[in-house]
């Protein structure tokens, strides 16, 4: 373990953590050093990027659904046989679940994991007013480590300079270098269609330019130096591997279907299941031998038309779903086993039809933020009255077309309310959970997978 992590923070919107992660982390690669990358919050989305330029599984850290232990044992696990990992904040540094407090904040996670911070400030039309933000967010929670800043967004050399000279004199900490306002550093496809660019390799000329651009303004061996940081101490691992794989679970992982936690894969497998990966858009029908069914979020709608003509796919779903299979089914997943998705063009395409209803797109956004769950009777996945947290991001409703039966209870900023779908041994719903906040819900799913194996 080399003990040697960073935090990448922002002062809010606009600063460009997320490009600039990426540069830093191709920059370090360049150098030939060996990168980890972690994301804080829920979102799937930016550590797809960091597996695509690390080649290492990008990993969320997220303090408001996991306990700091579970924290600190992801960034140990995640860090081994890295040089540096590099953490990605998000929104804001101080910006979390409640603005009364710093849970779920990039503040708070680089207090659990006692990782020095650099700072990125957009320094666009400022001088002397960067160095009055930097101090500020220094003073605002002593207990953080801000080492150093990234100025983002200034003019040229001669912009850069004065910033660097006030926030230097001001602050006590070194200004590591700069980004203009005119580089083209937009990443290409950021929404919609991200994942196949990814998985085939073709951001690649992207990622070394960027790399090569920050090289050019940033003193990444200054930043390499800073980012030294004390050894993290867990009590005890929840990820304990199991001698024996008990079990196989189908993960449809493709595309369509590709937002998974690591650590949701990671504890199934430490829990004795054998992850049995195939690709729905393929044409791929279900595994033979398998004892339990994972389809993850993603972005089914983009390829419905694709995923509504694999016709023995849909009927390989639904036929083991009606035997008894143990089906998890999240957001994407809960989508695509509903009679039919209807984009937001008004074009219906037919899915596999277990669950009576239909999907509908809409652009505006349907549901965002953190959710905490507990079960409605009959659910096996949180048996035993666990609760769990999870988290909703969706442009689509759900519009069931008889009296359906639940799957748990949902609690976000608006309240309590019934959702998903359950019946038999299958479970779906909008939310994605993670499962290191419930480490009890997956022993729950191998159990039931055990009694399908034996009872089938």
């Amino acid at each position: 373990m080399k003990n040697r992590r960073l935090v990448i923070a922002g002062t809010g919107s606009g600063v460009g953590k997320t490009t600039l992660t990426i540069g830093l982390i191709s920059a370090l690669k360049k150098k030939g050093y060996i990168v980890q990358g972690f994301k804080c919050g829920p979102d799937y989305i930016d550590p797809t990027y960091h597996t695509a330029v690390t080649g290492r599984p990008g990993r969320n850290l997220d303090s408001w659904m996991l306990n700091q232990e579970m924290v600190k044992e992801i960034v140990n696990r995640g860090s081994e046989g890295a040089d540096i990992s590099i953490i990605e904040g998000v929104m804001g540094f101080y910006d979390g679940h409640n603005p009364m407090n710093n849970n779920g904040s990039t503040a708070e996670i680089s207090i659990i994991t006692e990782s020095p911070v650099v700072l990125v400030v957009n320094c666009a039309s400022m001088a002397r007013s960067s160095a009055a933000i930097v101090k500020g967010f220094q003073e605002f929670l002593k207990e953080t480590n801000i080492v150093g800043v990234i100025a983002n967004q200034v003019g040229g050399e001669g912009h850069f300079q004065i910033v660097k000279t006030a926030i230097e004199q001001e602050c006590r900490i070194p200004v590591l270098g700069y980004l203009k306002m005119d580089q083209d550093l937009s990443i290409p496809e950021r929404h919609l269609g991200l994942i196949p660019s990814i998985e085939r390799g073709e951001l690649s000329p992207f990622f070394d330019r960027l790399g090569n651009m920050v090289l050019e303004t940033i003193d990444v061996d200054t930043l390499f130096k800073l980012s030294k940081a004390a050894p993290i101490k867990i009590k005890e691992s929840q990820f304990k591997r199991r001698e024996k794989q008990e079990v196989r679970i189908a993960v449809a992982r493709d595309a369509a279907f590709n937002f998974y936690y690591q650590e949701n894969l990671d504890m199934l497998e430490a829990s004795g299941a054998e992850l049995v990966e195939f690709s729905l858009l393929k044409g791929e029908i279900i595994p033979e031998s398998v004892d339990g069914l994972y389809i993850g979020g993603g972005f089914p709608e983009e390829f419905a038309a694709e995923l509504a003509e694999q016709s023995e796919v849909k009927k390989s779903i639904r036929a083991v779903i009606e035997n008894g299979l143990p089906t998890l089914a999240e957001c994407g997943g809960f989508m695509y086993l509903t009679e039919s998705i209807e984009t937001t063009d008004e074009k219906s395409y037919e899915m596999v039809g277990i669950i009576p209803g239909k999907v509908k797109m809409q652009t505006r956004l349907a549901a965002l933020g953190y959710r905490e769950i507990t079960a409605i009777e009959g659910n096996y996945l949180l048996a035993k009255n666990l609760k769990a947290k999870g988290h909703e991001f969706h442009y689509s409703t759900f519009v069931p077309k008889t009296e359906i039966p639940y799957a748990y209870y949902s609690k976000g900023m608006q309240g309590l309310k019934k959702e998903g779908y359950m019946k038999g041994n299958l479970i779906a719903g909008y939310t994605h959970f993670h499962f290191g906040s419930c480490p009890g819900m997956v022993g729950n799913w191998i159990k039931k997978c055990k009694e399908y194996r034996i009872n089938s």
